[in-house]
């Protein structure tokens, strides 16, 4: 039986009957238990038994979307999520992110929050992908939005903008990403190579 190619990732209570649904909780009734601390492909390929699909085997660029809705604050080891997660996507590939701003009330009120996130918090999977050992694709930065807050609401209409708005704490609630997989371009490959460590016999 074939799966959908839409992953949502932690899907806890927001289970998505279009989406092959992974959550670290088995209570929730995912289609995948796993614990995205962990990396996902150790080999080739993974091998799942799902409740509506039964056997699955995940292959790199399985999915051409994945959901990041509400989990990547819970994530303690988010650089192995995110790179299982690159590996998922085929290239062209959209991960859709949702998560708490830092400077907002939210962001630290869950006791299970690890993390909060800014305008920054993406450079190392975009821009600075080669310090993460990455040597064959990367994201791209699609699209980056504020969710305002009530009072970020009454800001904005009077006059402030989205970058003053950012230094406020309480005005923005969350923020909305979009990254897309993308092929490491030759510039890509020579940021790579300058940056890599020589060994010994390379020195």
């Amino acid at each position: 039986m074939s799966y959908p190619l839409k992953l949502n990732l932690g899907c806890g209570a927001k289970f998505r009957d279009k989406c092959l649904n992974l959550d670290i909780d088995p209570e929730y009734g995912p289609d995948i238990v796993f614990d995205l601390n962990q990396p996902l492909f150790t080999g080739p390929v993974r091998a799942f038994t799902t409740r509506r699909f039964g056997p699955i085997v995940l292959h790199p660029g399985t999915f051409e979307t994945v959901l990041a809705l509400d989990v990547l604050e819970h994530i303690e080891n988010l650089v192995t999520a995110m790179a299982s997660c690159l590996e998922l996507l085929r290239v062209g590939g959209i991960m859709r992110i949702y998560v708490p701003y830092d400077l907002s009330l939210g962001a630290w009120q869950d006791p299970t929050h690890v993390r909060a996130f800014n305008e920054n918090s993406w450079q190392y999977y975009c821009e600075w992908f080669w310090r993460l050992g990455w040597r064959k694709a990367r994201f791209h930065l699609e699209s980056y939005a504020m969710v305002l807050s009530p009072y970020g609401e009454e800001l904005q209409a009077q006059g402030l903008s989205p970058k003053e708005m950012a230094r406020l704490p309480r005005a923005v609630d969350h923020l909305q990403v979009e990254l897309k997989k993308v092929r490491l371009s030759q510039e890509d490959a020579r940021a790579l190579a300058a940056c890599r460590p020589q060994s010994r016999m390379e020195r």
